[in-house]
């Protein structure tokens, strides 16, 4: 399916990396990869084709251990942080700490090295980093998956002051934690699934800002499965959203919600157990349907696509990577030709160059761009796309896959090619205070901005 496009990349030097996230910056998406032991890397869209290497020293942090990356506006300002956890240690306690820059007209600084954060910052050993509008105000915290200690959620005070919200709010969990996905997969508001190692899974439903874990009461805790990548995507456009979860050395699951439970789906090819780090949901061909890619360390890449209503194995083709020793990727548009770009990191046992993937393909498209009342990228929001033919729904990325975020805009593929073409009837976007906008008859082939209703303009 994919073909390979990792020309377009800066360099195709060895690199031992981690997670990756798509910051919205001024004007044009950022690609910002965690490096471990090395220098974290930012690369921007060139007038070409092709992607730069723009990393500020600020940012590079070359002698971190960074893992999870996330971005989000933390402070109501219109702009995205980027939060990067740090960690020289398996679990509990690490020597490292965390960074949180934030762009400022003279470049970007860390928060957690303010003076009023003296003694704040996070030690403890994680994985990932998710983006929750808990209260649905545009001002996200970050929440941070702990291993061997208990699991942060960092608020922004209006002077700069960092304040962990986690006992307060009920998720100061003690767990082995690894993968984290926002979304309102069983509230309208943004609830967290918490995948796990060593120990069963979370949900924490969104209880008017606190959260409660449920799990048990929808069958997910899986206590002796060892939890990675995670993602949500509504395959059949009923706007609930089922979970897509990869296992370490263990069977990958694929949750379809029905009513008040979850089944699982699967395909035999998805259950073979594997070594499973970053799980993506995105539409890579745009024939109007999701596919699923599972990044595998250390054996051939895996990918599903929907046909007849069900999930099918598919040849990744050149994204197989059988040799690769993937640790992360995220999804977007690099060169705004409307078609999404793979990109797959490589790392832990050794280091490995970067790799760049698309599909070819003829057909249409329409991109969604919804931002909070600040101003901001919209994370945990639902855009919801109604057709000639059918409903598609996408969530806005708070963080998911597994260490890694996909770029903030909705992207929908309407076919023309391989595919029967939609003709797009409304968009709507639904926030998450609950508030909701309709655009009737939007244009394909474009990127249309939705404005919070608090701003219509």
């Amino acid at each position: 399916m994919f073909e390979n496009r990792s020309e377009h990349l800066p360099d195709r030097q060895p690199f031992k990396g981690y997670g990756a996230a798509v910051v919205a910056g001024p004007d044009r998406n950022l690609i910002f990869v965690s490096g471990y032991g090395t220098e974290n890397r930012v690369f921007a869209p060139n007038d070409g084709s092709g992607v730069s290497d723009v990393t500020p020293d600020a940012l590079a942090d070359r002698t971190g251990h960074a893992l999870g990356v996330v971005a989000a506006d933390i402070d109501a300002d219109g702009v995205e942080e980027v939060y990067v956890h740090n960690t020289d240690t398996y679990g509990g306690i690490a020597s490292e700490r965390d960074r949180l820059f934030d762009p400022t007209p003279n470049g970007w600084r860390d928060i957690f090295a303010l003076p009023v954060n003296d003694g704040r910052d996070n030690v403890r050993a994680g994985r990932s980093v998710a983006a929750v509008d808990r209260l649905g105000t545009g001002r996200y915290g970050l929440l941070l998956a702990c291993y061997g200690a208990p699991m942060r959620f960092y608020e922004l005070g209006d002077n700069g002051e960092v304040t962990d919200m986690a006992a307060e709010i009920g998720i100061d969990f003690l767990t082995g934690a690894r993968s984290l996905v926002p979304g309102p997969i069983v509230t309208e508001r943004t609830d967290v699934f918490v995948g796990n190692e060593r120990g069963p899974n979370y949900l924490l439903r969104n209880e008017r800002g606190h959260f409660s874990d449920v799990a048990p009461d929808f069958g997910l805790e899986a206590p002796g499965e060892h939890a990675r990548g995670v993602a949500l995507v509504d395959p059949d456009g009923d706007g609930q959203f089922d979970l897509v979860i990869g296992n370490w050395e263990g069977p990958n699951h694929i949750l379809e919600r029905r009513g008040s439970e979850f089944v699982d789906v699967a395909p035999d090819e998805w259950l073979v157990p594997s070594r499973t780090r970053t799980v993506l949901a995105a539409d890579f061909d745009n024939d109007g349907s999701c596919e699923v890619f599972s990044n595998v360390m250390g054996a051939p890449n895996r990918l599903l696509r929907r046909r007849e209503g069900a999930w099918v194995a598919c040849d990744p083709g050149a994204a197989t990577e059988p040799r690769g020793l993937g640790t992360g990727a995220t999804v977007c548009d690099m060169d705004g030709d409307g078609t999404l770009e793979l990109l797959v990191v490589h790392g832990e046992l050794d280091s490995q160059p970067l790799s760049l993937y698309a599909v070819r393909n003829e057909n249409a498209w329409l991109r969604i761009r919804p931002l909070t009342e600040h101003g901001a990228p919209a994370r945990n929001a639902v855009v919801t796309l109604r057709t000639d033919r059918d409903t598609q729904t996408r969530l806005i990325c708070g963080g998911s896959g597994y260490l890694c975020q996909t770029e903030p805009v909705a992207h929908f593929g309407l076919g023309g090619d391989t595919a029967p073409f939609s003709t797009p009837r409304t968009v709507t976007v639904r926030w998450p205070d609950g508030r909701a906008r309709t655009v009737e008859a939007p244009e394909p082939e474009s990127e249309l901005t939705i404005t919070h209703p608090a701003n219509r303009n």
